[in-house]
C-alpha cells in the first residue's frame, strides 16, 4: 500500500485545535534528533509515547503492504488499531504519505 503525496493523493485540512500552532513552531525550533526526542519525553507520558511509536511503526509496515494480522503481531497491537491508522493513511491529512516520503 505505498502512499505518496501528489495530485491525486487526498489532502484534508487539520482541525483546528487550540494550542497546535505554538505546539508545532516549538518543535520546529528542535535541531537534532536529541532534542526532539528530550521534548517528546517531557511532553508525552511513556504510554503516549510508545503510541506514538507504535503508530508510526504500523504506517511504515503498510506501506511495505503486510497485511493487518502481520502488523498486530509484529507490533504487539491491535487489527482496530492497525485498521484505524491505515484509515487515516489513506484519507488522513496527508502527514503520514509525506513523513514516509521524506524518510525513505
Amino acid at each position: 500500500m505505498s502512499v505518496t503525496p501528489n495530485e491525486t493523493t487526498p489532502r484534508h485540512d487539520v482541525e483546528e485545535v487550540p494550542g497546535l500552532d505554538e505546539l508545532t513552531d516549538a518543535v520546529l525550533t528542535l535541531r537534532s534528533r536529541d532534542e526532539l526526542k528530550r521534548f517528546l519525553r517531557d511532553l508525552c507520558t511513556l504510554g503516549e509515547l510508545e503510541a506514538l511509536a507504535h503508530r508510526w511503526q504500523i504506517v511504515r509496515l503498510l506501506d511495505e503492504g503486510l497485511p493487518y494480522l502481520e502488523i498486530a503481531d509484529r507490533v504487539h497491537t491491535s487489527t482496530a488499531t492497525v485498521t484505524r491508522v491505515a484509515q487515516w493513511l489513506r484519507h488522513g491529512a496527508g502527514g503520514y504519505a509525506l513523513a514516509l516520503e521524506r524518510t525513505r
